[in-house]
C-alpha cells in the first residue's frame, strides 16, 4: 500500500492528475452544454486532436527552450515563412515533395540557430532576438509569398495535415507505444535501487495509467476513420520530447542552466553551446509543424501561425512551466496544449463570439501564472 501511496506523493505528479481533472471538467462541461452533446464523439475529438497537433508539435521544443531560461516569440512567424518555402518550392520551382519538406525543416532549423547564436554568444536577450524575429520572419513570408496565397495541388503532401491511418495502422502505433513505455518502467526498474520498493513491479503499477490511456485514445481515434497523421506525428514528437529531457545529458544539462546559470557554468556545463542547440531544436521542430499547418490548410498563407507563438508559451505555462526556467515537464505541456485546444474548440461549438474567446484564453493564462507565482512564494 505504501508503494501505492508513494506514486501520488511527487508534486509534479500531483500537478498532473489536477491537471488532468480540470481537462475531464471541461470536457463534460462542453458535451454537456453543446448541442446536441457533440463534444465527446469520436469525431470531435479526432478533430479536437488534430487541432492540437501544431501547437503540441511547437509546445514540445518552447518547453525545453523555456525550461532553459529563454523565450521565443518568433515560432507563428517562422510557421508563416517555412510553410511559404515549402509551398513556394513544390508550386513554384516545381520541386519534388521531398525537396519542399527538408527546405522547410532545414530553413526553420537555420533560423532557430541564428537566433540562439544571438542570444547565446552575442549576449542579446531572447526575448529581444524572437521579437524581432517575430516580425522579421513574418515580413519574408508575406516577400516570398507576394502578399498572395499559394495553392498545393500534391495530395500526398496534404495528407500530412488530414490523411487518417489504417485501423490496423492505428493499433500497431498503439502497440508500439505501450511497449515503449513498459521497457521504459522496466529500465527505471532497474536503474534505480528498487530492491526494498517493488522494483518492477511499482514501475509497472505506475505505467499502467499511461498504457490505459494510450489504448483508450486509439481505441476512441480509431471509432472514427482512424487515426489522423498529424496526431501520430504530434505523439512522436512528444515521446522523442520526454526521452531527451528526461534520460539525455542534454536535456539534464537544460534544466540545470534554467534552474542556475552561473551554477551550471561553473559545474563544466558549456551553457551558450546548449542555448544554441536548444533553439536548433524548436527551429526544427516549428518547421514539422509548419508543414503539419499548411498541409492541412492546403495552403501557404503569409498571415499562417498567427500568435501560435502565445498559444505555445500558454500551453507550456498552464502545463506548470516556469518562465525563469528550471521546471517544467513535456507531459504537461502537451497537456496544456490539448486544454487550450479544447476550450478553443468548445467555445467554438457553443458559439461563443471571437473576442470573448480571447478574452477567456487570455485570463486563463494569467491565473495559470499567478497561481504558479503564488505557489513559488509558498515553497
Amino acid at each position: 500500500m505504501s508503494d501505492f501511496k508513494s506514486i501520488f506523493t511527487n508534486r509534479a505528479a500531483l500537478r498532473a492528475y489536477a491537471m488532468i481533472g480540470v481537462l475531464a471538467a471541461i470536457w463534460i462541461l462542453f458535451h454537456v452544454i453543446t448541442p446536441g452533446h457533440t463534444f465527446l464523439t469520436p469525431r470531435n475529438l479526432s478533430n479536437l486532436m488534430t487541432q492540437t497537433a501544431v501547437t503540441g508539435v511547437i509546445a514540445v521544443g518552447m518547453l525545453m527552450v523555456i525550461v532553459s531560461g529563454q523565450i521565443d516569440l518568433s515560432v507563428g512567424s517562422i510557421i508563416g515563412f517555412a510553410g511559404g518555402v515549402a509551398a513556394y518550392a513544390m508550386a513554384d520551382m516545381g520541386y519534388s515533395m521531398t525537396a519542399a519538406i527538408i527546405a522547410a525543416v532545414v530553413m526553420s532549423t537555420a533560423i532557430g540557430l541564428f537566433q540562439g547564436a544571438l542570444t547565446a554568444y552575442v549576449n542579446i536577450p531572447s526575448f529581444i532576438v524572437t521579437l524581432g524575429g517575430l516580425l522579421a520572419w513574418r515580413g519574408a513570408a508575406k516577400w516570398l509569398l507576394g502578399g498572395n496565397t499559394i495553392p498545393i495541388s500534391d495530395e500526398t503532401f496534404k495528407g500530412i495535415g488530414n490523411a487518417n491511418l489504417p485501423i490496423e495502422y492505428g493499433w500497431g502505433v498503439a502497440g508500439l507505444l505501450v511497449v515503449i513505455v513498459l521497457f521504459a518502467a522496466y529500465r527505471r526498474a532497474k536503474s534505480t535501487d528498487n530492491e526494498n520498493n517493488g522494483g518492477v513491479g511499482r514501475e509497472l503499477l505506475k505505467a499502467a495509467l499511461p498504457v490505459a490511456a494510450i489504448v483508450g485514445f486509439f481505441a476512441i481515434m480509431n471509432a472514427w476513420q482512424g487515426v489522423p497523421v498529424p496526431v501520430v506525428i504530434f505523439l512522436c514528437i512528444a515521446f522523442l520530447g520526454v526521452f531527451i529531457t528526461r534520460s539525455t545529458v542534454f536535456g539534464r544539462y537544460l534544466y540545470a542552466i534554467g534552474g542556475n546559470a552561473d551554477a551550471a557554468r561553473l559545474s563544466g556545463i558549456n551553457n551558450r553551446w546548449n542555448v544554441l542547440k536548444v533553439f536548433g531544436v524548436l527551429g526544427a521542430l516549428t518547421g514539422v509543424a509548419a508543414l503539419i499547418f499548411t498541409a492541412r490548410v492546403g495552403s501557404a498563407l503569409p498571415d499562417a501561425g498567427t500568435l501560435k507563438e502565445l498559444d505555445a508559451i500558454a500551453a507550456c505555462v498552464i502545463g506548470g512551466a516556469s518562465l525563469v526556467g528550471g521546471r517544467g515537464t513535456v507531459f504537461g505541456a502537451c497537456l496544456g496544449a490539448l486544454i487550450m485546444a479544447s476550450l478553443d474548440n468548445g467555445m467554438s461549438l457553443v458559439g461563443v463570439s471571437d473576442f470573448m474567446q480571447d478574452i477567456i484564453k487570455g485570463s486563463i493564462l494569467v491565473i495559470a501564472v499567478g497561481l504558479d507565482m503564488a505557489g513559488r512564494k509558498q515553497s
